[in-house]
């Protein structure tokens, strides 16, 4: 830092420590009369950025605070989220990243990521050369076609790789110079995406069929050229894609599906915590989902292979699990289903929702519709009339598309329901009672998947990273969580939350034999070393 002139010091975002350095640094660096005479300590600058935050009038103005940020003093922006990451976790992601991504183009500033067009077909690898660090080991990435629950955004979706990485960052050390957003730019068939004169993507119809996964897969060749050490994280792809990239992709790749896969094990850490409640044992469960996208038989899929380790046969487990969409009850005799959905077509009679609840008598019922208010008062009755306590997980997100809201929750059932929702709900009083709905966000375990895989140098991530992430997750649920209605650990122990998921899914790295690092003598003391400390 000493050889660098000291404006290029001021300017660095990685370096810069504002008004925080030293009376020796400043005279080392050479930055006397470049800064006011206080020396602040680090937590100083902290209060005063949460209390500019705080003070702004909305959370998108926040996100783009935070934004700046991140581009000017990045040691600030991440000792922020970490010292308050339960309040600060909303403005940086959901639900204040869908705003962000729908307006991406008129309030985006610094340029932040790495844009592939179709354009740069045969040229990745060369233009991968571009980016300044040469040590990359998370990319997350998207083609912006199915954002959260808001559809195709196009180039839009860039926020959501920049959102994520900085959970990684934030919530499990990950150093911020090993991060890589990346945003396949392929087109959009937004049409006003298509007529803003102002927006910043690739202004065609999409790519699609062969020539969209051969772009795809020159990217994939690419990043295991130059970062062989990289995990991808595929983000928001439209159902049929993700999971045809998944398939092809999960056993010769590392890489997983967060929408799939971590959507998956936080449901099922939230399931299994909500049988201490119900007193019921996860295997005699009948799970109800309502949706049948990529996010929910993900769930389904994960919470299959849980309860064949608890003893049932693939086929049993499936038998309790159903799923109904804008048709009705996904059985055996429709002929509209996706390949997807075939594993829990079951052999029953079609049925609407309500006649669906009345006939299956669900114990949990799971929302992944985006589609606001689709857990109407009457499939909620319908749920409190089959058991005492109605587990509801409304887990589509931004909060303006969940299936319920909490307060609808409780009231309705009139506090009997054991709620999660996938965007944050603020806490509940009904009847005297003060209710903490638990957050099944999905950074309680991608963050921790993602640093234990990395730290192994693991060849893959299967199934059994996703299975113990949960079952570690939900071993974090407390007595006073549920008690206080809520089936997830406080989101102010994240950091703790992650770096134990990433030493369950290290030592089970290590145990497949699919780690191509030698294990430390002191696995987790070497992780919490290696976790990021602004």
């Amino acid at each position: 830092m000493a050889a660098a002139r000291p404006i290029e010091i001021l300017r660095d975002k990685s370096r810069y420590k504002s008004i925080a350095f030293t009376r020796k640094e400043r005279l080392r660096l050479g930055l006397e009369g470049l800064l006011p005479h206080v020396v602040a300590t680090q937590s100083q600058l902290v209060d005063r950025a949460i209390a500019g935050l705080r003070a702004l009038p909305r959370d998108i103005d926040r996100y783009m605070a935070l934004s700046s940020m991140q581009e000017r003093h990045e040691r600030l922006f991440y000792r922020t989220l970490m010292t308050n990451i339960e309040e600060t976790m909303p403005w940086i992601y959901t639900p204040t990243v869908g705003q962000a991504c729908k307006e991406f183009s008129h309030i985006a500033r610094e340029p932040k990521g790495f844009y592939i067009t179709p354009d740069d077909k045969g040229k990745i690898g060369k233009y991968l050369d571009n980016w300044p660090e040469k040590d990359i080991r998370v990319i997350v990435v998207t083609d912006g076609q199915r954002i959260l629950g808001l559809g195709d955004l196009g180039a839009n979706g860039m926020g959501i790789p920049i959102g994520k990485l900085a959970l990684y960052t934030a919530c499990a050390g990950i150093p911020p110079q090993h991060c890589l957003p990346v945003m396949l730019d392929v087109g959009t068939n937004n049409p006003a995406l298509l007529e803003d004169p102002l927006y910043i993507g690739y202004p065609r119809q999409r790519l699609s069929g062969r020539a969209y996964f051969a772009l795809v897969d020159e990217f994939v060749r690419a990043v295991q050229k130059k970062y062989p050490n990289a995990l991808i994280q595929f983000e928001d792809f439209l159902t049929p894609d993700a999971y045809t990239l998944l398939n092809a992709y999960r056993d010769r790749v590392l890489c997983f599906n967060d929408d799939i896969q971590g959507t998956a094990a936080v449901a099922l850490a939230g399931v299994s915590a909500s049988t201490r409640i119900i007193k019921r044992k996860l295997r005699d469960l009948r799970i109800m989902f309502l949706g049948a996208g990529s996010a929910a038989t993900g769930i389904a899929d994960l919470m299959a292979a849980a309860l064949v380790n608890e003893g049932l046969s693939l086929e049993e487990a499936r038998r309790r699990l159903w799923f109904v969409d804008v048709k009705g009850l996904v059985v055996k005799s429709r002929p509209d289903l996706m390949p997807h959905n075939l594993p829990y077509a079951h052999d029953h009679r079609p049925l609407d929702f309500l006649a669906a609840i009345d006939a299956i008598r669900p114990h949990v019922l799971i929302g992944a519709t985006g589609a606001p208010g689709t857990f109407t008062r009457a499939a909620v009755d319908r749920m409190c009339e089959h058991n005492a306590r109605p587990v509801l997980f409304a887990l589509s997100n931004p909060t303006s598309i969940a299936e319920c809201t909490a307060q609808q929750a409780y009231e309705w059932t009139r506090g009997r329901a054991i709620f999660a929702s996938g965007s944050p709900f603020g806490t509940v009083t009904y009847q005297g009672r003060t209710f903490r709905p638990g957050q099944g966000n999905n950074a309680y375990v991608f963050p921790g998947i993602g640093l234990g895989a990395i730290f192994c140098r693991a060849r893959r991530i299967p199934d059994e990273f996703f299975l113990v992430a949960a079952q570690t997750l939900a071993g974090l649920v407390t007595k006073k969580d549920l008690e206080d209605g809520s089936l997830y650990p406080r989101l102010a122990e994240i950091r703790k939350i992650s770096l134990a998921i990433a030493v369950s899914v290290a030592e089970t790295a290590y145990a497949m034999k699919l780690a191509r690092d030698k294990r430390p003598r002191d696995l987790k003391k070497a992780i919490a070393n290696f976790m990021y400390e602004p």
